[in-house]
């Protein structure tokens, strides 16, 4: 056995290194932020799989550059399995569509859900019932349920895999940070896969990616040696190996699969042992997800122009380590939101559902976009420059990545706006125009913040 002491060393290496928080870094030329134009991307790039789809956007894509980060949508099918990986970057996702399974497996953490001698299924009456199953014995680590709304935090270097429960695809948008401190390697994506890939010759569509961005790791290794280490037959180590390139990066399970969840521990008491490695309450036991759908639970809401939900480092503490938060705002028919800034990261938006009108400049006052975006549509706006919305008469509703665990947003309307918070006489000498104008302007929004109202500013 391995010392308890030794164990709780290399977990808080792995801590403080792995989910590392984000450092000054010299950016290079590619990264600088040399905009010249933002415009609204859809995926480029699509790897067909057995039990899905992956989409890409462009990487090389100027704002996504600056940003430091790449996007990618996974659809699965029903009773699809996304297979075990890992990546030398944070991912932060969200889900837009259905619900299942994920599990992120940390190194040194004990496999605290198991099962021996018996096999959970679900009756329509939504009870368990138990039934023998011989002498199967099953442990794992935590699993967790996850359905539309979830934000969920993937650290670096962890292995995770994805199942589909539900009747309908589930559809994952995420975005890996590459810009992190985890990530030694260089600023170019690939994926770390246990099992499947896509062969080299690539069942792409709509764009390129590199040949050796998903594949099995196992694959090249000495079959012998492989066999030594798990003391396994070699002919399940080739298995292995093998791994089913040609079923890509997700397959279909051969039959509906079930999970021990922490939520039914209790219920399962009397079947348990607890395997202890004196880190269960920290490390081990972190939360990885939370819900931004309610509107109970909305960080702002106006009766008239929406509401805004966000998920950063004291909501969800591993966001710390992560350094990346997230969003989930919703604009009524013609509501705006307020011109700001993002005093901590850059955002990249992604649009869930009905249109808006976007506008960013940068600090020399240009207008570096002025475009409408619909469902689909992802955008960066960058760290520092302005930007504003306002949605189309059927609404606005959108997910946000910041590659910030602390995002603060500095508005120029607005009850906590930075033109609130000025002397009138600075307004009017700023701006040469008389007291009662520049009271206006501090006042005329009253205790709105953020999200806005329409009618007001579209009468003048």
């Amino acid at each position: 056995m391995v010392p308890r002491f030794l164990l709780a060393l290399s977990l808080s290496l792995l801590v403080s290194s792995s989910f590392g928080e984000r450092t000054p870094f010299q950016l290079t030329e590619k990264q600088q932020c040399r905009l010249q134009r933002i415009t609204a991307a859809q995926p480029s790039q699509r790897i067909n799989s057995e039990g899905g789809e992956t989409e890409l956007w462009n990487e090389r894509d100027d704002q996504f550059q600056c940003a430091g980060v790449v996007a990618m949508r996974n659809i699965l099918r029903p009773n699809a399995l996304s297979l075990p990986n890992f990546h030398h970057y944070p991912r932060l996702v969200f889900i837009e569509q259905g619900y299942g399974y994920i599990s992120v497996t940390c190194p040194g953490c004990a496999e605290t859900y198991h099962a021996e001698g018996f096999q959970r299924t679900r009756e329509s009456k939504e009870k368990w019932e138990t039934t023998e199953r011989g002498s199967e014995r099953d442990l794992h680590q935590k699993v967790h349920r996850i359905r539309k709304g979830d934000i969920i935090a993937i650290p670096a270097g962890a292995v995770h895999w994805c199942y589909n429960a539900g009747k309908e695809d589930l559809v994952a948008i995420s975005i890996n940070d590459l810009n992190h401190q985890a990530n030694q390697l260089d600023q170019k994506f690939r994926a770390f896969y246990l099992a499947g890939g896509v062969p080299k010759k690539g069942q792409q569509e709509g764009g390129r990616f590199e040949e050796e961005t998903f594949h099995n790791v196992l694959k090249e290794f000495d079959t012998n040696l492989l066999a030594e280490a798990f003391d396994m037959p070699e002919e399940i180590v080739r298995q292995m190996q093998k791994g089913g390139e040609e079923r890509g990066l997700s397959v279909i399970a051969q039959e509906k699969m079930s999970f021990i969840r922490p939520d039914e521990q209790e219920e399962w008491g009397k079947h348990e042992e607890r395997y202890d490695n004196g880190l269960e309450e920290t490390y081990c036991s972190m939360k990885i997800s939370t819900n931004v759908e309610s509107r109970r639970e909305a960080d702002i809401y106006s009766r008239q122009a929406g509401k805004l939900n966000v998920a950063d480092k004291h909501k969800l503490p591993i966001l710390k380590f992560l350094d990346m938060s997230a969003e989930r705002g919703d604009l009524f028919p013609n509501a705006l939101l307020s011109p700001d800034w993002s005093m901590q990261g850059h955002t990249i938006v992604y649009v869930t559902r009905g249109d808006a009108k976007i506008q960013i400049s940068n600090h020399n006052g240009e207008t570096l976009m002025n475009d409408r975006v619909n469902k689909g549509d992802m955008f960066v706006v960058p760290q520092y420059y302005v930007s504003t919305a306002r949605a189309g008469e059927s609404g606005f509703e959108w997910v946000a990545f910041k590659t910030t665990g602390w995002p603060i947003r500095n508005p120029l309307a607005g009850y906590t706006s930075v033109i609130r918070g000025l002397p009138l006489q600075v307004i009017t000498n700023s701006y040469q125009i008389s007291p009662k104008q520049a009271e206006g302007l501090k006042m005329n929004r009253g205790g709105q913040s953020f999200l806005m109202s329409p009618g007001r500013g579209r009468q003048f």
